[in-house]
């Protein structure tokens, strides 16, 4: 029987959106945000472009291969993306909104698949709690980022 499962998160960082997404968009960094993953690299087509390829290899909670395929995207206001893995397919859907302190980063996502359990637990829950982590130590290097740029220029006299 296949599942369904929907679920929503958002981080408040003081960056700009300009500056979320250029952090965001450098899936060098990603493994800051998570340390379930092994290896990411595009495996198709220009980066961030429609019909793109993002392949992931993360370790926890299990192994498995990501095939992140980008189905669109406005850089510094919103991307989304289809994943495939586990007989389990996501789509999934980032914006970046203007907010009265920097910048809402708001996430929602929807699974449908024959994978309801993942490491014994409910992939919806799995994917969230990794969701709220990945997020959340996006926006303290987003929040970094921010501070770096309002800081004076050192006086080089």
């Amino acid at each position: 029987m296949a599942t369904f499962e929907r679920f929503e998160y958002s981080v408040i960082t003081k960056a700009t959106p300009v500056v979320a997404w250029r952090i965001f968009s450098n899936c060098d960094l990603w493994p800051q945000f998570s340390e379930a993953y092994k290896e990411i690299r595009w495996s198709k087509g220009t980066p961030w472009q429609k019909g793109s390829r993002l392949s992931i290899h993360a370790t926890k909670p299990i192994p498995v291969t990501l095939d992140h395929v980008i189905t669109d995207c406005v850089p510094a206001v919103k991307v989304g993306w289809i994943d495939h893995a586990l007989g389990t397919t996501m789509e999934q859907w980032v914006f970046f909104k203007l907010h009265p302190d920097g910048t809402e980063v708001y996430t929602w996502a929807e699974l449908t698949g024959i994978m309801p359990l993942i490491a014994g637990q409910r992939i919806r829950d799995v994917l969230l709690d990794f969701t709220r982590n990945w997020y959340d130590r996006f926006a303290a290097a987003c929040d970094r980022a921010a501070e770096e740029e309002l800081s004076p220029a050192p006086d080089l006299k």
